[in-house]
């Protein structure tokens, strides 16, 4: 855990993405650099290989009668969802919530939403009645820390950039389903990335990976299931590079599930903390993490508990940007 400063909580990228601050921690030496994210290349050689999630956000959030919003997680059958949603007691089961379309998409009727089943953990089972587009009913789920941010500095809750800028540049439609953005990968243009040598892989980012640790024993905390693709070639190309980074936790994630790499679909509920070694992953690329969340320990597991506490207090000091829209650490 950690005391973070609101002002350090970024609403906004930076502009070019690839202008962020990039810390470098060399974990053999102890040794923290202050960088810039396109001095990545500096870092790495041909033989090095850059495994990327190229999953793709889907515009998840959608607004109901007015105060109530549904968060989609899973659509676990044809138009019937797993979800999250608020006010809960508007949510039992039996109910019947209409949603209308955004404004952009005005032309679209609305749509009924049946509320099927509560679980215990908290989530609910939707069916909705017709066929949608979700583009022309949902938002981008932006982070609710964005959100309050934004609020309390008087800025808007959504900006028109959002759409593009909550994505990664190389965001495949073939995988869209993430309700969060691997954000790591935020950082690249096409360009910076045609400097590397890498292949992709995708897990589709749900619950899992951002609900926050609530119980003092770690090995009591339950992951949900996330899924993930593998592609043919990428053992290989593993196999003939140097060093395998993972391109943020959830890349990180599917190399420490499979660490051989077989192609083909998988899932996985892992969950990373100290003092678990790593397999498959030599270096990582992340941000910086919210406290008691997974992706921190997961942070700590590879990078030691005392040099990650010690990034952390030095990113602090150094003003450094928190969170999906922030600055990236390259863990070497």
């Amino acid at each position: 855990m950690y005391s973070l400063p609101p002002a350090l909580i970024a609403t906004q990228p930076a502009a070019p993405r690839d202008h962020c601050r990039l810390m470098v921690v060399h974990r053999a030496a102890g040794r923290i650099e202050h960088r810039r994210f396109d001095d990545l290349p500096e870092y790495f050689t041909p033989r090095d290989l850059l495994v990327l999630n190229d999953t793709k956000v889907i515009p998840a959030r959608l607004r109901a009668d007015g105060d109530l919003e549904i968060l989609l997680l899973e659509e676990t059958s044809p138009r019937h969802w797993l979800c999250l949603g608020k006010p809960g007691k508007k949510l039992r089961p039996g109910a019947t919530l209409t949603v209308t379309p955004r404004a952009a998409s005005a032309g679209a009727p609305p749509v009924k939403i049946e509320v099927l089943r509560s679980l215990p953990s908290g989530e609910r089972v939707i069916r909705i009645f017709d066929n949608i587009q979700l583009a022309d009913y949902g938002e981008l789920p932006l982070p609710p820390y964005i959100q309050k941010q934004r609020q309390a500095r008087h800025e808007a809750l959504y900006l028109p950039q959002d759409a593009e800028q909550y994505q990664t540049t190389y965001a495949d439609g073939d995988h869209a389903g993430s309700v969060a953005a691997p954000t790591a990968g935020l950082h690249f243009t096409p360009a910076l990335l045609q400097k590397f040598n890498h292949r992709f892989l995708t897990l589709t980012v749900g619950l899992g990976t951002f609900r926050p640790v609530k119980v003092s024993d770690l090995a009591r905390h339950t992951m949900h299931t996330e899924h993930f693709f593998i592609p043919a070639g990428l053992r290989e190309a593993a196999a003939d590079s140097a060093r395998v980074v993972a391109v943020g936790t959830t890349a990180a994630r599917v190399l420490e599930s499979a660490p051989s790499l077989p192609a083909g679909a998988g899932a996985t509920d892992i969950f990373i903390y100290p003092p678990r070694r790593f397999r498959r992953t030599d270096a990582l690329l992340t941000n910086f993490h919210l406290p008691g969340s997974t992706l921190l320990m997961l942070v700590a597991a590879f990078m030691g508990l005392e040099l990650q506490r010690r990034a952390y207090r030095e990113a602090i000091a150094s003003g450094y940007r928190f969170f999906s829209y922030g600055d990236a650490m390259l863990i070497l």
